[in-house]
């Protein structure tokens, strides 16, 4: 079949996934999208509101987990189905409900689906394409979740002024419930399952057909708990900057709400840019020195990324003031004739470059620290490392929430945001130090570096 049965295959597979991706984003926005029209029909409070989305929120991150080890388990292909199909149907059911607590149970099942969508793509994408492709491709896999968060609310308002918010749940549910079933047929594993030699480097197998890396063997790999943490902090930090950064501005800073939202945007449109370029930045540096058991060609452009979070950050937090700008701040002089060009002040252009600044080089290491888990784990474990790491990036965000308030409330946003310069730096500096230890995970044979 030759390399053309491999373009068919991966484009095929690749579509399906991206297709399937998005509508499991889309589907677990619902509610989200149509609450307007829901709480015309429906009597809703804020705490209402909040159980329904936390249910969801709480379940999501359970699931995760499970599906990444079970997706190590079992085939991915049927894991990516059932849970598109079980998401597709909970949104069917919800279009027939009208309490709080079936509104709440049911995006809790919604949630547990949700968790079976990404933990398989992560597999088949490493089945499918060479390592020096792999970061490029879940970079792209993962601009599914932008398309559809940034297309959703479009399509769910457009549709909200022909159908009611029951009607646009349950179309939006059979179509989730449809393309499972298109996915179970279009995907495959791996390039085995229809006849062609995989391509997966150094899977060295034993007589059941499975890496001979054993659970313990992986577990034990320091690596793995050093990516860990190093993920835990960068996405902790992002977190505290998406939740708290508009705060940040508006209430110590002085800016207006519009200037505040804008930051946010600009930090979106930075962490899509970032997440791309890490995917194929990283892919050219595997291609040019590949991989080997220890250090990773992705280390250098994770470092710069993590600099970079380090440094907009603190430019974020110290020129950035309630005054105006002095005349002769370096940035100002900069910025000036941009200024007179678009109608904006030195500030508000220097808040949005700072902003899509950060989320460009947090959003890359983001995608990075995933690439990088799952390529480095053993074949039959390459799950659950992400599913592992994914768990601590949780960790990170719970601790983004109330731990870091409690910082801005006994002191203030000033001293919390400083905080997170020092542990995202200290962090970098560490990650550096251990840059060139062994990356390979469980029992690899070493004559493979």
């Amino acid at each position: 079949m030759g390399a053309g049965g491999y373009l068919y295959y991966r484009t095929t597979i690749f579509t399906s996934l991206f297709v399937g991706y998005a509508l499991y984003y889309f589907n677990r926005k619902t509610f989200s999208f149509v609450m307007p029209s829901v709480m015309e029909e429906i009597e809703l409070d804020k705490d209402d509101l909040g159980l329904i989305s936390s249910s969801q929120t709480l379940a999501y991150a359970i699931s995760k987990f499970i599906s990444g080890v079970l997706s190590d388990q079992i085939s991915a292909r049927w894991l990516f189905s059932i849970g598109l199909f079980i998401v597709g149907l909970i949104n069917v059911l919800f279009s027939w409900s009208s309490t709080v607590t079936l509104f709440t149970v049911l995006w809790f099942l919604n949630g547990l689906g949700q968790g079976f969508g990404w933990p398989p793509c992560g597999k088949v994408l490493r089945k499918w394409f060479e390592p020096s492709q792999f970061g490029t491709w879940w970079a792209v896999l993962s601009c599914s979740m932008n398309l559809a968060g940034g297309a959703g609310p479009i399509v769910a308002t457009v549709s909200l002024q022909y159908y009611t918010w029951r009607g646009v749940l349950l179309v939006s549910g059979l179509i989730c419930m449809a393309v499972a079933f298109l996915c179970l047929l279009f995907v495959k594993n791996e390039p085995s399952d229809v006849g062609l030699p995989n391509i997966e480097p150094g899977a060295k197998k034993g007589k059941g057909g499975k890496d001979e890396s054993t659970l313990k063997d992986f577990l034990l790999s320091p690596y793995l708990w050093v990516l860990s943490l190093g993920y835990l902090v960068v996405f902790g930090v992002k977190i505290a900057c998406t939740e708290w950064g508009q705060l940040f501005l508006i209430q110590e800073k002085g800016q207006s709400v519009l200037m505040g939202s804008s930051f946010m945007s600009a930090l979106e449109v930075g962490g899509f840019i970032g997440s791309l370029a890490a995917g194929f930045l990283s892919d050219r540096a595997v291609a040019k020195y590949g991989l080997s058991t220890h250090g990773s060609p992705r280390h250098g452009l994770l470092f710069t990324m993590m600099t970079g979070m380090f440094v907009s950050m603190y430019l974020f937090r110290v020129t950035i003031t309630a005054e105006t700008p002095e005349d002769d701040a370096l940035w100002v002089v900069a910025l000036h004739p941009i200024s007179l060009l678009i109608g904006l002040s030195e500030k508000e252009i220097w808040i949005l470059i700072l902003g899509a600044a950060f989320g460009f080089s947090s959003y890359g290491p983001i995608a990075l620290f995933g690439v990088i888990a799952s390529e480095s784990a053993p074949s039959n474990f390459c799950g659950t490392s992400h599913a592992i790491v994914a768990l601590m990036a949780n960790v990170g965000a719970f601790l983004a929430g109330l731990p870091f308030s409690t910082i801005a409330k006994h002191y203030d946003w000033d001293t919390a945001f400083w905080v997170a310069e020092i542990i995202c730096a200290v962090t970098t500096v560490c990650f550096f130090l251990v840059r060139n230890m062994r990356t390979k995970m469980g029992c690899i044979a070493e004559k493979q570096d």
